[in-house]
């Protein structure tokens, strides 16, 4: 590409550090987490959620399990003001969660943050001021000295503001920008602002260090966390926070990498939503850590319930192939894909596993609150025989078989291609009945009279032949044999081969009885077809009247 040159790294390798992180396979553990969805996603919105959007998207923050959210920055506007003071008047805010308001290390706006707080049991005050050597020296024009003064000053107010009101507000600093400043100047600063709050374990601060800007590859970003991990002053009393972006678009992979290096809390947002590129998915990252066996302490359980609500109060979309979330995300439309996932979930159930490792699915879809019919199994022209098997089965009881659900798989995916479309599991369920299930054209059953003699059964068979009834003499050894003989022998019908079975299509004391038959022609082709009635006999011979229905030329045969 053209003006490559124009670009170059904006970021700092920090000092010596320890890599030892490295070897850690996966987070074992789950991070405190903070959602920043109604402040950083709402600022990200074209159109900014109302109050009303507000409250319905935090209470489900609040039922996802939510212990700390970041509720606005309520000196930016009246309606970010409004929202806090509701939460409060309204008795909001479960003893258990923790509200974090945004304010700038500015004196008018940290004390007009600090009249929205008041009644709130707790909370969690965040200042910020950028460090980067970009925003130092084209946005504020200061010196590595006059940042950092900025930083403590902020400090102190957020201190003094706090006594003031005679609370124990928890405190979070934040050095903007953090990924294009010095590792060093960044931890000089954040080591001054610790040294005004100087945290106990009993009252931890926070130190949060966000990839405004992503500008490195995640293993990078990793080790700033670390290098910040291993030197920050009272480590035991700080809780190191990070949040990540995604303008590389590996926000939750620098999530991931900084809990290995030592970040006890994540800030992100519900599917990423964010300025730019967006924030770290915490529905990602939880759900990452959840497939490893990891419980993420958040409930995702209703997966399409939390879009529903993210979608309707944001005017966003989820895409369909969101990790975890999107509409498509397990959907199988490949044959072999399919075919794949039935057996796999058969055997589960055969052999009563606990472990889920299920062929191309990741996580059970039903652990989400998705379903294999409507989610899994997904049926157009790529489909194959397991996949229209298993839908026309897991949804209407059919269970065809295998030669079967091959044939009626082709003339699905035949329909399919003919529309340019995906089948729903009734327009499937409706061929089926149309095309192979007791069929009476042109030759129908009316009735039967046979006996049984000695070792055969004889008799005559009453039929319709398009329309016009017939009465045909019957012999075989079995009733259906019976039938079949007299039918073959009226028409001039040659089956070299006979395929049977049938099964209870229902569970109760009505139950219907379906029955299939495959016959092969003298050319070596089957034809099938099936019948259901609620006695297996008579869905036997609907079945057989089937097969010869829809076998090529039997209309010139019948008359």
């Amino acid at each position: 590409m053209k003006n490559v040159e124009h670009y170059q790294k904006g970021y700092f390798m920090p000092p010596v550090v320890d890599m030892s992180w490295l070897k850690k396979e996966y987070p074992d553990h789950a991070p405190v987490w903070c959602s920043v969805d109604l402040r950083d996603g709402n600022q990200a919105l074209i159109i900014p959620m109302s109050l009303e959007e507000k409250i319905r998207f935090y209470q489900m923050l609040v039922d996802i399990g939510f212990k700390e959210i970041e509720v606005g920055f309520p000196a930016a506007s009246e309606t970010e003001f409004e929202f806090l003071r509701y939460l409060v008047d309204h008795d909001m805010i479960p003893d258990d969660v923790t509200v974090q308001v945004l304010t700038q290390a500015r004196e008018h706006i940290i004390r007009k943050t600090f009249e929205a707080l008041k009644g709130v049991k707790n909370a969690i005050v965040h200042v910020y001021n950028s460090t980067s050597v970009v925003q130092r020296e084209q946005v504020f024009r200061k010196s590595k000295e006059q940042i950092k003064q900025m930083a403590v000053d902020g400090a102190k107010l957020l201190q003094e503001l706090t006594d003031e009101a005679g609370e124990k507000y928890r405190f979070e600093y934040s050095p903007e920008s953090f990924t294009g400043t010095e590792p060093e100047y960044a931890l000089e600063v954040c080591n001054a602002v610790l040294d005004v709050w100087k945290p106990t374990p009993d009252r931890k601060a926070i130190i949060n260090l966000p990839a405004t800007v992503q500008m490195s590859m995640p293993h990078i970003y990793g080790e700033q966390i670390a290098y910040m991990s291993q030197n920050l002053k009272y480590r035991d009393s700080v809780v190191l926070s990070v949040h990540p972006h995604n303008d590389r678009g590996t926000g939750v992979a620098d999530s991931e990498m900084a809990m290995l290096a030592g970040a006890d809390r994540v800030e992100g947002t519900l599917f990423g939503n964010g300025e730019r590129t967006g924030n770290a998915d915490i529905v990602t990252i939880g759900m990452n850590m959840y497939a490893l066996g990891v419980d993420p302490q958040l409930d995702f359980s209703n997966m399409p319930h939390l879009v529903d609500v993210y979608e309707s109060v944001t005017r966003m979309k989820v895409p369909p192939r969101q990790p975890y979330a999107g509409k498509l995300v397990f959907a199988a439309f490949s044959g072999s894909h399919q075919d794949a996932i039935v057996k796999g979930m058969r055997y589960h159930k055969e052999h009563q596993q606990k472990i889920w490792n299920c062929p191309y699915l990741y996580i059970n879809p039903k652990d989400v609150g998705r379903t294999y019919d409507a989610d899994v199994i997904r049926i157009n022209s790529q489909s194959g025989k397991g996949g229209v098997g298993f839908i026309i089965e897991q949804n209407y009881g059919i269970d065809m078989p295998k030669k079967m659900r091959e044939d009626f798989s082709y003339f699905v995916k035949g329909i399919s291609d003919h529309k340019h479309q995906e089948l729903k599991p009734a327009e499937i369920y409706d061929a089926f009945c149309k095309n192979y299930l007791n069929i009476e054209t042109p030759l129908a059953f009316v009735d039967a009279q046979l006996k049984r003699d000695g070792d055969a059964w004889t008799g005559s068979v009453i039929v319709k032949a398009n329309g016009k009834e017939e009465t045909i003499d019957a012999k075989g050894n079995g009733q259906l044999n019976a039938i079949s003989n007299a039918v073959c022998k009226a028409y001039d019908i040659e089956i070299t081969n006979l395929v049977y079975s049938e099964h209870d299509l229902d569970r109760d004391s009505g139950s219907r009885g379906i029955a299939y038959f495959g016959l092969t022609d003298k050319d070596g082709n089957i034809t099938w077809g099936a019948g259901v009635d609620t006695d297996t006999m008579t869905a036997s011979i609907r079945a057989f009247f089937t097969a010869i229905n829809r076998m090529e030329g039997i209309e010139k045969k019948i008359h």
